[in-house]
């Protein structure tokens, strides 16, 4: 029987619930307490989840916590994550992992000299449609793959976030707010990136937020809200990357992948499930595998979400001494290669990814299953 690691959250906002309503599907982890700056919203989330409600301090000194969560905003990720890994628990972030490379490498050098674990979402790369794609490119169904494209283009968040002023300052943006789950998806599925370049633009100067209890107020916007990216892999694909909050509808896929043997659709990789299609040659085909994965099925209403997902398997890992999917090497190369993206939407040049990583293992239905309490 594994250890059970209490799990506090550092952070009361709106993704918090997600984490604390999920987190009881799996094993070995055990949500224990909450926090925030705000003592009042630390209130609210611990009677609605039934937590103990803690201060920071109390938090990081308490000796029944292991991972501290941190679900800060990003421009903060670096600092209390640190902050964490100086009182000795382990860190799980929400993304952006940091905001730059030199942030990361601090934190993945303080974990390994303390022999702590550091996490960062996203995790849905390890629900079950993307696992069925990774087994598919795995296999050799699409034979070798030569490029692709990703889409992830709407009219932006201030329609219906409360307080959407972070997602247009810099360390927001759609690429590092939406950018973590594609480009997870992509080194997941293809490997490190070598190279990117990219043109940035933004199409308003304010926005005008839509949602309560806001509505009406005016924001600057302060980072690129369009970025058209190329990315290539060591492996030789080349990806086009599209990410934009100016438009209002389009027609293009989430993903697809373009190898020798067919064409492989995967849906959006801000969901842990969807459907799967591939194409052999010039015939459709479904994808012809019994992939009855447990990220796959349906748990709130049709969809499927196994948030925590990620957590859980980096507690599993620390008590089993493996590695974890959602690690420090993985996130970091991720953060490089957003970063890098805007740099090159900034000059319009090809640059040089500095870092690398391997894949994460892939996560079989068993797999996934051993997750689940």
């Amino acid at each position: 029987m594994s250890k059970t690691l209490g799990i506090g959250v550092l952070g009361c906002g709106n993704i918090s619930a997600a984490y604390m309503r999920l987190a009881p599907l799996f094993r070995g982890i055990e949500m224990r307490a909450c926090a925030d700056m705000n003592p009042a919203a630390a209130k609210a989330r611990a009677e609605e989840f039934n937590l103990r409600a803690d201060t920071v301090e109390g938090m990081l000194a308490a000796d029944d916590i292991d991972i501290v969560v941190n679900l800060t905003v990003p421009a903060a990720h670096f600092a209390v994550s640190r902050q964490i890994l100086d009182a000795g628990k382990h860190v799980y972030s929400e993304k952006p992992f940091v905001l730059t490379l030199e942030e990361g490498q601090q934190l993945a050098a303080t974990a390994r000299e303390k022999g702590l674990r550091v996490g960062s979402a996203p995790d849905t790369f390890m629900g079950g449609a993307h696992q069925l794609a990774r087994h598919l490119v795995d296999t050799g169904r699409l034979g070798k793959i030569s490029s692709g494209t990703c889409f992830v283009q709407s009219p932006g968040m201030e329609m219906w976030h409360p307080n959407p002023d972070f997602f247009f300052q810099p360390g927001g943006g759609p690429i590092l707010d939406l950018g973590p789950y594609y480009i997870s998806n992509l080194v997941q599925l293809l490997g490190p990136v070598a190279r990117v370049t990219a043109m940035s633009s933004s199409a308003q100067s304010e926005r005008t937020i839509t949602s309560a209890p806001r509505y009406g107020e005016k924001i600057p916007v302060e980072t690129p809200t369009t970025i058209h990216a190329i990315l290539q892999f060591h492996s030789g694909a080349q990806v086009t990357y599209c990410a934009s909050w100016d438009v209002w509808q389009h027609g293009h896929a989430p993903m697809e992948l373009y190898g020798t043997d067919g064409t492989l659709h995967v849906p959006d990789p801000n969901f842990f499930g969807g459907e799967v299609r591939m194409t052999a040659k010039a015939a459709f085909t479904s994808a012809g595998v019994a992939w009855d994965h447990p990220f796959a099925r349906a748990n709130e209403g049709t969809n499927a979400n196994y948030r925590a997902a990620g957590l859980a398997d980096m507690a599993l890992a620390i008590t089993q001494g493996r590695p974890h999917r959602c690690g420090a090497e993985f996130a970091l190369h991720v953060v490089d290669v957003m970063t890098a993206i805007l740099r090159a939407g900034d000059t319009g040049q090809v640059l040089e990814l500095s870092t690398s990583c391997t894949r994460p293992d892939p996560l079989s239905p068993a797999d996934a299953q051993e997750l689940l309490a």
